[in-house]
């Protein structure tokens, strides 16, 4: 070999006169590629240390989501149940808190309580009266300001222990962040979560924040009749206790957890859970829980300053150069397809989140529709085939508008669509006189289901009793915007069976339907009259933009 290599040309030789600068470059040159090999090791975990992070992040707002919704829902059921009571007693409240378990179902909240509103002249009876029903001692505090005409203080709070029996008589309107937040859920008559206070319940300890969720709680009102606020439903929370409760076993606990009210900054901070030895490495998740805004913050543990694997890189780099290149480019490449496989579960898993709870929301409301039409029809019903006949035509009405809003994706759909889906029958026929005119108008989609019940209701009893019961009958359907937010719809009959003034007082499934269920879903009153030429029906609807309720908008 030697003598082969001295026939070569000398100049190829030049490494012999470098005896020792070769072999250092040789050695510089396989550390620097070892080096770049570690670079691409390390970050490439710590690109997967950041899924991971972020992926925690959102389980555990998962986590919050579930923990806030169920308490929300029990705050719904009870605003429902004492919507219907003259006065909400110790007894009723005891019977409502027995149902719901709380010892099992509390979910991170100190209880579920009752604040009734107090007009200004009415605080020293109910304090009395209070007193009398057996809580001593109970006066209301701080009393109302000169701007304020009413107080709402804690009537009851389940279970009583005597950490809640602290907050019973607590003017909660008379404290501007449970008072902002009472106003916001007034305003939109859904559960609202208050930003960040100190509890009650905490006494002197000052340095754990809590926030409360209220439901609003209205007494029956009369159609036309604005509603009146008996008062709120709510349940307190200890920040802490509730972001303990709401972490899942299956989550890594080896990251540090922060939950803020909004931005993550010191002073909005609600409740940690601290690691021993942060890394400063964060991932932030916005959510909003009860319609307010709050920010999870996760932070890894500190690491070594290289990865097992990565050390292991360097050793065999010192040892053998071309296996350290192979191992190398090996590592890299498992590392991108973990990103990539990492980056396709977390897509799948949001895609597969955002479609279950759209699509438990939808059924949902859909049953709560189906169970009311079975209640009223069976309620009005003299036969069994009065009964089902009633309920097909119903429950197809339904069905029809929902093959509509399949058609759209559970987008936004147009009035003109639900009209003439509802009207289809009758329009076929050449003999009928319909009209059917408006603008181009898009619909929720809970508001078109209430729409399509509404139209098939007042089209059967055209067909049956009125203008489309007669060949010289006329059905107009028009609509027109009233606001960009609103939208009216008026149905006239003209040209049919003249309406007998005894029979239009007497109430049916199809006007309890239309003034009750349908006035409620649409979250306004219906204007249904029984005028001797035809029936006339006006309906104020809330106007969507096509882009607020796609399926996956924004995601």
């Amino acid at each position: 070999m030697d003598r082969l290599v001295s026939g070569m040309a000398k100049p190829q030789r030049w490494y012999e006169r470098f005896p020792r600068a070769v072999p250092i470059g040789i050695f510089g040159l396989t550390m620097a590629v070892t080096l770049l090999s570690v670079f691409g090791i390390e970050r490439a975990e710590s690109q997967r240390e950041n899924a991971q992070l972020v992926q925690t992040a959102q389980a555990i707002s998962g986590g919050l989501e579930r923990r806030a919704n169920a308490n929300a829902a029990y705050l719904r059921s009870g605003a429902a149940l004492f919507a219907t009571q003259q006065m909400v007693n110790a007894p009723l409240f005891q019977t409502f808190i027995s149902q719901l378990r709380l010892d099992d179902n509390a979910g991170g909240a100190e209880g579920v309580g009752w604040a009734m509103r107090v007009e200004r002249g009415e605080i020293a009876a109910v304090e009395a009266g209070m007193r009398d029903w057996g809580v001593r001692n109970f006066k209301i505090h701080p009393l109302p300001s000169d701007d304020q005409a009413y107080a709402v203080p804690v009537m009851y709070l389940q279970p009583e222990t005597e950490r809640n029996r602290l907050a019973l008589g607590y003017n909660m309107f008379a404290e501007e962040v449970r008072r902002n937040a009472m106003l916001e859920a007034e305003r939109q008559g859904r559960p609202t979560a208050s930003g960040k206070v100190v509890l009650v319940q905490e006494g002197n300890a000052r340095n754990s924040p809590g926030f409360l969720i209220y439901m609003p709680v209205y007494a029956m009102a009369k159609a036309g009749e604005q509603r009146r606020l008996k008062g709120f439903v709510y349940s307190p929370f200890n920040a802490r206790e509730f972001l303990n409760s709401a972490i899942d076993t299956g989550i890594d606990r080896e990251v540090g957890i922060a939950l803020f009210d909004g931005a993550a900054v010191p002073a909005n901070l609600l409740a940690s859970l601290p690691i021993a030895e942060p890394s400063g490495n964060f991932a932030s998740r916005e959510l909003t829980i009860a319609n307010h805004r709050w920010t999870v913050q996760v932070e890894a543990a500190s690491s070594p300053a290289l990865s097992m694997l990565s050390l292991v890189t360097l050793l065999f780099g010192l040892l053998v150069a071309t296996l350290l290149l192979v191992l190398t480019r090996l590592v890299t490449q498992q590392a991108a397809e973990d990103r990539i496989a990492l980056a396709w579960f977390e897509q799948q898993s949001s895609i597969r989140n955002s479609l279950t709870r759209e699509l438990n929301h939808r059924v949902k409301n859909t049953l709560a529709n189906v169970l009311s039409i079975i209640a009223l029809t069976r309620r009005r019903s003299t036969t069994l085939q009065d009964f089902a006949d009633s309920l097909d035509g119903r429950i197809r009405a339904l069905s029809a508008t929902h093959d509509l809003l399949t058609q759209s994706e559970w987008g936004t759909t147009p009035v003109r669509a639900v009209v003439w889906t509802e009207m289809a029958p009758y329009a076929q026929d050449s003999e009928m006189h319909l009209e059917i005119n408006g603008p181009e108008v898009e619909l929720a989609p809970n508001d078109a289901l209430s729409l399509g019940l509404a139209i098939h209701e007042l089209a059967t009893n055209a067909a049956k009793y009125g203008a489309l019961s007669t060949l010289e009958g006329k059905v107009r359907v028009t609509w027109q915007m009233l606001t960009p937010e609103l939208a009216r719809i008026e149905w006239s009959e003209r040209g049919g069976p003249p309406v007998d003034a005894s029979s239009a007082r007497k109430r049916g499934f199809g006007t309890d339907l239309i003034e009750k269920i349908v006035a409620h879903e649409l979250r306004n009153p219906v204007d249904l009259r029984f005028e001797p030429e035809g029936v006339r029906c006006n309906l104020i609807i809330p106007v969507r933009q096509p882009g607020d309720f796609a399926m996956r908008a924004g995601r």
